[in-house]
């Protein structure tokens, strides 16, 4: 696993600085915006908002087939309209700092022991030493909140059952069948 250090020299090499063109939250193409979602993440942005369950977050669009009539999807993407993230208001997050770690880390994550890099028109812009550290910090505890919220799953998805006929979502809290 990749440290902090690591990570940072990384990014000091790549450069970065955020525009804040709002291009990420934005659809440019299928999925493009696509931003999964942890079941803490949801209620955090809950807490925050007023908001329920259902205005926050969807299922993730792809399903699979559980053999009986029914569907699952292993995780939650935060809502959309049909051209951006709904919390992008007048080109700026309106939950900035409530925002999922996927957001906070964007357009980086690391990939097993590999930083991967998306699109984005803020690259090579320097970056401080400092301000690579503090990004670096932040994709570390993205990893490990990922993992933990990955072994969530498998141990609720070990014991699964999912009921005929419906469509479900298989998170780290357990099996939530959806209305619909």
């Amino acid at each position: 696993m990749l440290g902090v250090d690591d990570v940072a020299a990384q990014l000091g090499s790549i450069g970065f600085r955020c525009r804040g063109c709002g291009a990420c939250c934005r659809r440019v193409a299928e999925d493009s915006n696509l931003v999964l979602v942890s079941p803490a993440e949801v209620r955090a942005i809950m807490a925050a908002t007023g908001m329920v369950w259902d205005e926050v977050a969807e299922p993730y669009p792809d399903f699979i087939d559980a053999g009986n009539g029914a569907e699952y999807t292993l995780a939650w993407c935060l809502r959309r309209t049909a051209d951006a993230c709904i919390f992008l208001r007048d080109g700026r997050c309106s939950i900035y700092a409530h925002r999922p770690w996927i957001c906070r880390t964007y357009p980086f994550m690391l990939v097993d022991d590999d930083l991967a890099v998306s699109e984005c028109p803020g690259l090579g812009v320097p970056l401080s030493p400092c301000d690579a550290h503090d990004a670096a910090a932040n994709i570390c505890r993205r990893q490990a909140a990922e993992a933990v919220e990955e072994a969530g799953i498998r141990a609720v998805f070990h014991d699964a059952a999912v009921p005929p006929g419906k469509r479900v979502v298989i998170d780290s809290e357990g099996v939530k069948v959806l209305d619909g």
